[in-house]
């Protein structure tokens, strides 16, 4: 439907009002809420993601974009209250013990959103027993860490040590990353997921959630 490809398009180039007009349109047409939303704002940020992860877009066009997808699901929010749309999964997200940096966990965090997941921020300087004890109580399907310091990295090693001495392991999705963070580090301490920007976590974090369940 061209609505859609002109919501996805005003999303991609960051325009909130033109979403706005735009979804009005769509519901004037007859397409439902969740019709908008799988098929114009998930998309759009799908597109945003693939296009960063490509060096196509940078952070601020992924920043203006995702104001425009909030200008979206704000809009359609009232509209969702009775029938609400089930995520594609829960994830708790933090900066570890230590480390105070934020901006790359906030873009994480971001392009998590706009794939559809719940995302529940906890902040930075997190403690290991904060992330089990917020994974369990919202019953998070994956635990995401962010460390940008070296010093700091061990935490994270921590936080697996923890869950498999409670025998949580196989509960959780661990994902880490953080510009000092490697591919051989996250083996090393057994994380399920790594990757080297934030567009990529969204993807590979929906694609691990997505395999989990299809074994299920």
């Amino acid at each position: 439907m061209a609505v859609m490809e002109e919501i996805i398009a005003a999303i991609e180039a960051g325009k909130g009002r033109s979403v706005k007009w735009l979804i009005q349109q769509a519901l004037e047409e007859g397409c439902t809420p969740r019709e908008i939303v799988d098929s114009g704002l998930v998309p759009a940020m799908e597109s945003v993601t693939r296009k960063y992860h490509n060096e196509q877009f940078y952070v601020p066009e992924v920043i203006l974009a995702s104001h425009a997808m909030t200008v979206g699901t704000t809009i359609l929010s009232e509209y969702l209250e009775e029938q609400p749309i089930e995520p594609v999964g829960t994830v708790v997200i933090g900066t570890v013990k230590g480390d105070l940096h934020n901006i790359g966990k906030n873009l994480v965090i971001m392009m998590l959103r706009g794939v559809g997941f719940l995302v529940y921020d906890l902040g930075y300087d997190v403690k290991a027993d904060t992330f089990l004890e917020k994974a369990i109580e919202y019953k998070a399907d994956i635990i995401c860490m962010s460390a940008m310091l070296t010093t700091t990295m061990p935490q994270m090693q921590k936080v697996v040590g923890r869950l498999i001495s409670r025998r949580l392991r196989d509960r959780f999705i661990v994902m880490v990353g953080g510009a000092p963070v490697t591919e051989g580090f996250a083996k090393s301490i057994g994380a399920d997921i790594y990757t080297k920007d934030a567009g990529m976590a969204a993807m590979e974090a929906k694609k691990a959630l997505e395999r989990r369940k299809g074994k299920s």
